[in-house]
């Protein structure tokens, strides 16, 4: 049975970090396109970034030099790793995973749909 595991979010102000993590055990992890998604009330959702099975990333133009996406297949965990923090990236951050490894990014796994319940991230100014 698939169960998932997300943490980090919180309230920071501008400039802040966060680690955002996702377990998932019940997949097979290693071999999956893993990602984060984020939706935000009246924005539209974001693909944030994703990495694929050989380690490959992609990320949001938005998120490029500010965030981090990693993974620990020992651990089926993945984590997102946010600096420079802005307002704008408030919002429900999802993790989500698919078999599917050709087209792996954020975008695509936000079309898949979320493992999890989400962990909020605020960001004041």
């Amino acid at each position: 049975q698939a169960r998932v595991a997300e943490s980090g979010g919180g309230s920071v102000q501008a400039g802040g970090s966060l680690r955002l993590s996702c377990e998932a055990s019940g997949y097979p992890f290693r071999t999956y396109c893993v990602g984060w998604f984020r939706r935000a009330p009246g924005k539209e959702p974001e693909g944030v970034a994703a990495i694929n099975h050989d380690g490959s990333t992609t990320y949001a133009e938005s998120m490029k030099g500010r965030a981090t996406i990693s993974r620990d297949n020992d651990r089926k965990t993945l984590y997102l790793e946010m600096n420079s923090l802005k307002p704008e990236d408030t919002a429900m951050y999802y993790c989500a995973g698919d078999a599917q490894t050709l087209d792996c990014s954020g975008d695509y796994l936000m079309a898949v749909g979320a493992w999890g319940l989400g962990t909020l991230v605020t960001v004041s100014s």
